[in-house]
């Protein structure tokens, strides 16, 4: 199989191809009627048991980088959210009435996730110098916010925060397509998936009392600190893990080693390089790949609506919390802040429940199967949350509605954050269904399904405050169920049913999962 063949598939395990040396002499060139002109050296991995291969690495060496990657996806989500509870404060001192505009305060910050060409860029510069170089320029932009005099530098500064953290939402899901096989990466998914749940679930509640016993402005200074620790966890943990980058950089090694006055020039390259790598082809590739993938792609296409549907969803409602335990139940900031714990328990205990099934469904699947996995082995878990997402949205919205106890709301709460990270674990931040189809292509898949998820995120916060205004939390909530209902029910089975037939027919993701 040519190499070029091999750029659409996982990465082979295979040995260094090193074609035969060239003859001593055109005398024995002649007597063998073959040419003196040396063949390519290709470079590929040293055997099966490459220490080298980031599929080798010890399971300490793996978890370790899925936990690090994990803790910079942690850290965005929760500066995306954490001034929501706090956002008032910052409408009292810049002057600001208009609510599309406080809502924005939240919302910028997941509108600059659209800008998803760092995601392509780690498959051209590798992985780690792009994500710790994005969060390095997210700190700095975090910083800055704190600082802010208006509304204006407020909302530029956070933009451009926001840019340099989509970083680890976009590259952390090819970070374990690169190092986990497709039986083993359950739980890592899992686990990397909870990150951009849990974040804004943690975010509020730390953000609503920092509000109320200091300044809105040591929202963004803290998450600052926090930041510096995960920048330290990175250095230490996080190693490169992308393969044709590493092939590509023991290519380089072996051509600085060798000496070309012992014989004819031979050139030397990776196995899954691609010959074209000049400034213009590497910025237009990183530009355009994930919209291409987006137009190519019908499996992409399908799974963006959905994560688009389910990510506007879940920040609708995220930022509508203040709205219905301050404004109904009369509770305090800080107070209101702590129902995001309902949400947590719902989210980190389905996730636990999730991680543990996920990687038995996918083996039981694949054995029953024939022995081939499928990335459709891990949409049984979609099933239950696509149930447990609109009773929730019930539940929680007739509960404010008629205003019983708020341990009635919280108890819907619990269902939607089940609800969420059941189907996100599944199709997801965001991931597994993406890294099981697009192994090499991961992060620009990624790219492509994270841009209009972001859009969503970014506008349906702004019409919630109207929605519920015109409409109340009953019937509000009841509108956001008949949408989960109908996009969410059908989507396991039509998924189970097509999604092989549809992905059959991708230029990339076909020959995927092994």
């Amino acid at each position: 199989m040519s190499a070029e063949a091999n750029i659409s598939r996982d990465w082979p395990d295979s040995t260094v191809n090193v074609p035969q040396a060239p003859l001593d002499s055109e005398k024995d060139a002649a007597f063998t009627g073959q040419s003196q002109e040396p063949e390519d050296l290709i470079v590929d991995w040293e055997g099966p048991g490459d220490p080298l291969n980031p599929r080798n690495w010890s399971r300490r060496k793996k978890w370790a980088a899925t936990i690090t990657a994990s803790a910079f996806t942690f850290v965005s989500p929760v500066s995306s959210s954490m001034i929501a509870p706090g956002s008032d404060q910052v409408a009292h001192d810049f002057g600001v009435t208009n609510e599309v505009v406080v809502a924005l305060f939240t919302s910028i910050f997941i509108l600059s996730y659209d800008y998803q060409f760092l995601g392509p860029l780690s498959e051209i510069f590798g992985r780690n110098r792009i994500i710790q170089g994005a969060n390095l320029w997210y700190l700095v932009w975090n910083l800055a916010c704190g600082f802010a005099q208006n509304t204006g530098e407020l909302l530029a500064f956070r933009f451009l925060a926001g840019i340099g953290g989509s970083a680890p939402l976009a590259i952390g899901g090819g970070v374990l397509g690169d190092i986990w096989s497709a039986e083993e990466r359950g739980q890592a998914v899992a686990i990397y998936t909870l990150a951009p749940l849990l974040g804004p679930v943690v975010g509020p509640i730390c953000g609503a009392y920092i509000a109320q016993k200091s300044n809105w402005r040591w929202v963004f200074w803290s998450t600052t600190i926090v930041t510096v620790g995960v920048q330290m966890l990175g250095v230490l943990y996080l190693r490169e893990s992308y393969a044709p980058f590493l092939l590509e950089q023991k290519a380089k090694r072996i051509r600085k080693s060798m000496d070309s006055e012992k014989g004819p020039v031979r050139i030397v390259k990776s196995k899954l390089t691609t010959d074209d790598r000049t400034w213009k082809n590497v910025i237009k590739i990183a530009l355009t790949r994930p919209f291409v993938l987006f137009y190519y792609e019908p499996i992409v296409q399908l799974l963006a609506i959905y994560m688009s549907y389910l990510y506007g969803l879940f920040y609708l409602f995220l930022t509508s919390m203040p709205l219905m335990f301050q404004g109904t139940y009369g509770q305090s900031v800080g107070a209101s802040g702590l129902h995001y714990l309902a949400l947590g328990i719902g989210v980190s205990g389905a996730s636990q429940i999730g991680a543990r099934l996920m990687d038995y469904i996918y083996r039981v699947l694949k054995q029953r199967y024939g022995g081939v996995g499928q990335p459709e082995f891990r949409l049984p878990s979609m099933v239950p949350g696509s149930i447990l997402l609109p009773i929730g949205f019930l539940i929680t919205g007739w509960a404010v509605q008629a205003k019983v106890h708020w341990i009635v709301a919280d108890i819907g709460i619990v269902f939607i954050g089940a609800g969420s990270i059941l189907n996100f674990q599944s199709i997801q931040m965001e991931v597994a269904y993406i890294i099981d189809a697009f192994t090499t292509y991961a992060a620009s898949a990624l790219a492509a399904a994270y841009c209009l998820r972001a859009l969503c995120g970014f506008a349906f916060p702004l019409f919630a405050e109207s929605m519920y205004d015109k409409l109340g939390y009953g019937k509000g909530n009841t509108v956001l169920a008949v949408v989960a209902i109908a996009i969410g029910c059908p989507a396991p089975i039509l998924l189970w049913r097509y999604g092989k037939q549809v992905r059959m027919k991708s230029r990339f993701a076909k020959h995927a999962v092994k």
